[in-house]
């Protein structure tokens, strides 16, 4: 028998030290948790800078319709570009339609890209994006230094960069506007600003 005690004895102190251990282990979870912080849109800094006036340009979207980015606009103004071919700038498409309704009053959404109209009209369609603009300029592209995608600029009501960055997810694209309510060019800016704070103080 006392083998059989001693053998449940010290199952018991490794069942112990396992709880100990795997409540240590969550509790720096937590902490790391806590410390990550938010990943906005990941800025480049090629084109044109946060704070300058975007470049004017005189577009006609799929449709044929005049459209006009650059100077002052009623409303911010956010540039999507995307791809046709591009799996996550189609994972986005179901957020710039709900960005679109919840922002109606302040916010404009255009799509941009490069290439056949033809394949876009197609694309557009089986998108369902009618009620966006449209266009196709590998100026506006270039004159962004775009080359990478999903990737979104963000221009306030006076045509000035607000906001630019790779978008592969919702939190990142939402960040762009995030960032320009808090008065930054970036999440990662207000958190640097806040880091900054808090190291003064």
């Amino acid at each position: 028998m006392e083998p059989l005690v001693v053998a449940v004895i010290v199952l018991w102190a490794i069942v112990i030290v396992l709880l100990v251990v795997v409540f240590a282990l969550a509790r720096q979870v937590g902490i790391l948790f806590e410390r990550v912080a938010p990943m906005g849109a990941l800025m480049t800094d090629a084109g044109p800078k946060i704070g300058e006036h975007s470049p004017r340009f005189d577009l006609l979207t799929l449709e044929g319709k005049p459209l006009v980015l650059g100077p002052p606009s009623p409303k911010n103004t956010l540039v999507f570009f995307l791809s046709t071919t591009c799996p996550v700038c189609k994972k986005l498409l179901p957020v710039l339609k709900s960005l679109k309704q919840a922002e109606a009053e302040n916010l404009s959404i255009v799509i941009a890209s490069d290439g056949d109209a033809l394949e876009h009209g197609a694309f557009r369609r089986a998108a369902g994006l009618g009620e966006f603009p449209y266009v196709l300029s590998r100026d506006l592209g270039m004159a962004y230094r775009i080359n990478r995608l999903p990737f979104a600029v963000l221009l306030d009501r006076e045509g000035v960069l607000r906001g630019k960055g790779l978008v592969n997810s919702r939190e990142q694209l939402e960040s762009l506007l995030n960032a320009q309510d808090l008065g930054h060019a970036s999440i990662q800016g207000w958190i640097e600003a806040r880091t900054g704070e808090r190291a003064l103080n």
